[in-house]
């Protein structure tokens, strides 16, 4: 089993910063994808920011140039850095890790609590 701990989630102003955090414990194979997804109210969850296991990143468009995904793959850690935070960027943030032994195998998919973030004056 896998388990994933988010931290970094509060209230911060519009063009404020937070950084999220999610450490990984368990059984977690050398191919593992890391990931933040937000899911405002009444909307679906969205992927916001991805980093594979090779360091390679992908990121929603909403948040280029604002947000930086990274890892400390030692310590299975993903973090998410948010900067020029907007009121539309308020919502739970999870966390997300896929992993598999190999390349010819399924994703094992893990999601974390998840975290409230508010951006409101």
């Amino acid at each position: 089993q896998v388990q994933l701990v988010e931290s970094g989630g509060g209230l911060v102003q519009p063009g404020g910063s937070l950084r999220l955090s999610c450490a990984a414990s368990g059984s977690i194979f050398s191919i593992n994808d890391m990931g933040w997804y937000r899911q405002a109210p009444g909307k679906q969850r969205e992927l916001v920011a991805s980093i594979s296991s090779g360091g390679s990143t992908d990121y929603a468009d909403s948040v280029k140039g604002r947000f930086t995904i990274s890892r400390d793959s030692a310590k299975n850690t993903v973090y998410l850095q948010m900067n020029s935070l907007k009121p539309e960027d308020t919502a739970v943030y999870y966390c997300h890790l896929g992993t598999r032994p190999s390349i010819y195998t399924v994703y094992h998919n893990y999601w974390g609590q998840g975290t409230q973030v508010t951006v409101s004056s």
